[in-house]
């Protein structure tokens, strides 16, 4: 049972501090490539405030770009709607495709966008332009949603790694970026497996001599910092315990901590132990985690593709929400599924959909989202939005907003003002609870 005020579920293996554990940001934890104070927040009181509520992101990223019409959008009968039916929701007057049956029996936590309008169909322009709500800058770069929720709900003090991503992609492996906001807000990026390498104590050195090396760095580095304080040094003693952290609290990454019923609703497949995972860490107090599944880009063969990874999608986000839900822990977690745009309404000569971005599909669900609805609307074909077009930034604004997140509040480069979402962008208010 949840303790009140806490994310753990009261056993051993749940109950970890955010004290026990690393960011594999931690080299260069208190560098910054700006000035990053908030003109939004009126005082540090607020947004301390703000960081106790112990609000968290998981995105589930469908690289390559997922078909809108086999998932939240389907056209059946239409010439573009391709062969699978659209069924019932359990929220009213809602239907998404018969491929995601789990998830329309959970639709009461999930509000779908069907209107995004944002143009960019490269696989790269698309995925920076979704995760950093806007199109690239000269000069600098922008954070991605993760670098800027690990900055506004993160812990400065903190060992949890604010922001984990967990990857495996055919289109670029991206690793996510902090952008201006400097390394401390970067990625744990696990590129090939699910527990982050050379966390463990060799075997060379027993645990009674790691223990003491570790008293005697931390007398002599507190000795130090009596005469030598700076940022550097600050920095520097922040990364070592951030790398004591993670060294011990290797289990979060061990889904074999979790019981096998458990594991089974999640599936066999890596995405879904990675859902899994993800829940273990923002129950663990990571503010942001990225779980990838790729393979969405279907050139050829949309509709087998489909088939398959939406079957992956549909358990995978299902036993995360009923998880989370469970636990107490959905209410306060932003589920969302994006990727960098959508697939087009024409099928293609290899019975396949290409690149798509101005009529497509995202899901927001939990925290701060009011469920059971679907926003906005395409023309009964597919080819354009008829209602309600959604930018890049208004879903980033939207997303900040389901947080408690001001958007409109501003970074500072040098004496520039950027506000978190671009310029113009409103918040999607429909959607929001």
């Amino acid at each position: 049972m949840t303790r009140p005020g806490s994310y753990f579920s009261g056993s051993n293996d749940h109950g970890l501090s955010r004290r026990g554990f690393l960011g594999a940001t931690a080299a260069g934890a208190a560098t910054f490539a700006a000035d990053t104070r908030l003109d939004g927040f009126k005082s540090e009181a607020l947004a301390a405030e703000l960081r106790k509520q112990n609000k968290n992101v998981i995105l589930l990223w469908l690289a390559g770009g997922a078909s809108q019409f086999e998932t939240f959008d389907p056209k059946p009968g239409r010439p573009t709607g391709g062969p699978y039916r659209a069924i019932p929701t359990n929220a009213t007057g809602v239907h998404i495709s018969e491929l995601l049956p789990r998830i329309a029996a959970r639709m009461q936590h999930t509000a779908i966008i069907r209107s995004l309008y944002t143009k960019v169909t490269d696989h790269g322009g698309g995925a920076t332009l979704m995760e950093t709500g806007r199109r690239p800058a000269p000069g600098f770069s922008y954070p991605d949603i993760g670098a800027v929720v690990a900055r506004e709900l993160g812990r400065i003090d903190s060992q949890v790694p604010d922001y984990v991503s967990m990857y495996t992609s055919t289109e670029g492996r991206r690793k996510g970026t902090s952008g201006f906001l400097g390394a401390r807000y970067s990625p744990m990026f696990l590129a090939e497996n699910m527990v982050p390498e050379n966390i463990r104590r060799l075997e060379t050195i027993s645990d009674i001599d790691h223990r003491d090396r570790a008293a005697l760095r931390d007398v002599l580095a507190k000795r130090f910092n009596q005469t030598h304080q700076s940022s550097t040094v600050a920095s520097q003693t922040t990364a070592y315990h951030r790398v004591r952290g993670i060294m011990a609290s290797e289990k979060l990454f061990d889904i074999e901590q979790e019981p096998e019923a458990m594991r089974q609703k999640y599936g066999p497949l890596q995405f879904g132990q990675q859902c899994l995972i993800a829940r273990r860490l923002i129950e663990a107090g990571v503010p942001f985690v990225k779980v990838a599944r790729a393979w969405w880009d279907s050139h050829g063969q949309n509709f087998e593709t489909h088939r398959e990874l939406c079957a992956d999608l549909d358990q995978a986000m299902s036993a995360l929400l009923d998880d989370l839900a469970e636990r107490g822990l959905l209410e306060n977690t932003l589920v969302i599924t994006l990727g960098e745009f959508g697939r087009t309404p024409n099928i293609n000569a290899s019975l396949g959909r290409d690149h798509f971005a101005n009529a497509w599909s995202c899901s927001l669900s939990g925290c701060g989202i009011r469920g059971g609805v679907a926003y906005g609307r395409t023309d009964e074909d597919g080819h354009n939005v008829a209602d309600g077009p959604v930018k890049a930034g208004d879903l980033f604004a939207t997303i900040l907003s389901a947080l408690g997140i001001d958007p409109e509040s501003e970074y500072y480069l040098g004496s520039r003002p950027l506000p978190l979402a671009d310029f113009g962008s409103k918040a999607v208010k429909e959607v929001l609870a």
